[in-house]
C-alpha cells in the first residue's frame, strides 16, 4: 500500500511541475500568436500561428523593422512591424520611408509595390499628419505599421504604441508547417 501511495506522489509531483513550467514558459517567455487578418501580407498570411517571445522585450529595447504583436485599442492584439522609434521623424513620400530625413529601403515591400499600378503602395503621409499628431514618435512609445499597407489599420489610424503594451517579438511561423520559417525582419 506504501508503495502505491509513494508512486502516485511521484506522478503528482511530476505532473504538478510540467504543468508550473508550462504556465511560466507561456506566461514570462514564449506565446503562440494567430496572425487575423491581412495587414502583414505578404510577410504574414491569415491564420499563419507564430511563436511571439516575450523575453526579447524585457531585456532588449525594440529594433527597427522588429514584427511585434501588442494591445491595441480595441481590446484586440495587433501583429505589426515597427517603423518609427522615440523620439523619430517618420516621412512617406514617393513610396519610400524617410526616418530623420534619411531614406530606407523595405525589401519586405517590394513584392507588393511590384503589384501596384494605381499609386503608391504607402500613400504620403508626415507623422503629425497620422493619428499621432506629433513632429516626433513620443517617448516610450512606437510608430508601427502592416506591411499591407492599404488594408492595414496602423499608428497611422491608432496612434502610436506604448511600449508598455507591447507583448513581445514574432519571429517563428510554425504552422501550416509547409509555410513554417524565421521571419525576416528587413
Amino acid at each position: 500500500m506504501t508503495k502505491k501511495k509513494n508512486e502516485l506522489w511521484e506522478w503528482t509531483k511530476a505532473l504538478l511541475i510540467a504543468v508550473i513550467l508550462a504556465a511560466v514558459i507561456r506566461y514570462f517567455l514564449f506565446a503562440p500568436i494567430v496572425v487575423d487578418g491581412l495587414s502583414m501580407m505578404p510577410t504574414l498570411k491569415n491564420q499563419d500561428r507564430m511563436i511571439v517571445n516575450k523575453l526579447s522585450y524585457e531585456i532588449g529595447k525594440p529594433q527597427r523593422f522588429d514584427i511585434i504583436v501588442f494591445h491595441a485599442p480595441e481590446n484586440k492584439d495587433y501583429i505589426k512591424r515597427v517603423i518609427g522609434l522615440p523620439g523619430d521623424k517618420i516621412e512617406y513620400k514617393n513610396d519610400t520611408l524617410y526616418v530623420n530625413g534619411k531614406a530606407y529601403k523595405e525589401p519586405y515591400l517590394d513584392e507588393y509595390k511590384k503589384q501596384v499600378t494605381d499609386g503608391p503602395l504607402t500613400d504620403p503621409f508626415t507623422l503629425d499628419e497620422t493619428a499621432v499628431g506629433q513632429k516626433t514618435v513620443p517617448k516610450g512609445e512606437l510608430f508601427v505599421m502592416g506591411d499591407n499597407r492599404r488594408f492595414s489599420k496602423d499608428s497611422r489610424h491608432i496612434g502610436a504604441v506604448p511600449m508598455n503594451k507591447v507583448i513581445g517579438k514574432a519571429t517563428v511561423v510554425y504552422w501550416p508547417l509547409k509555410d513554417a520559417h524565421f521571419v525576416k525582419l528587413k
